[in-house]
């Protein structure tokens, strides 16, 4: 029988995985990264200062780090339209790692991470060539289940 990784070892693979991106593995780093692997949508700066602040790290400190993990390419930073960044953590597969669509209830504003989801743009049948060359970001508005 395989036994469950411990505690110990899952907190080593993050400090490699910082190390790995030339980041120092600090307690708040490391945290923020643990709380984004238990998430299935995007963070705000200001959800996450709530998350941890039974670990009392300053605000101004958990911002900065993750604009050095979005730098580093271990989160990614999302605009869902409302003028508020949210963040994610990036799926670290370099042969699966894409970009996904999210999907913003327009009744209650919950926000979903649509990883299963790929979205391709053709051409529309008798347009000459594509205006779009690369897309880094859709985003998807309407009801979610709960509202509709």
């Amino acid at each position: 029988m395989k036994k469950a990784p411990s505690k110990t070892t899952h907190l080593d693979a993050l400090r490699d995985l910082l190390r790995e991106a030339g980041l120092r593995s600090t307690a708040p780093r490391v945290a923020v990264l643990q709380h984004f692997q238990t998430r299935r949508r995007p963070l705000s700066h200001g959800e996450l200062v709530e998350a941890l602040a039974d670990r009392e790290f300053d605000a101004a400190t958990l911002y900065r780090n993750l604009i050095d993990l979005e730098s580093a390419g271990l989160v990614s930073r999302v605009n869902v339209g409302d003028n508020v960044w949210r963040f994610e953590l990036r799926d670290q597969d370099t042969e699966t790692q894409s970009e996904h669509p999210h999907f913003v209830c327009v009744e209650c504003g919950e926000i979903t991470c649509l990883a299963q989801v790929r979205v391709k743009l053709t051409p529309a049948p008798g347009s000459l060539k594509s205006v779009v060359n690369h897309v880094s970001e859709i985003l998807l508005k309407g009801q979610c289940m709960r509202c509709a």
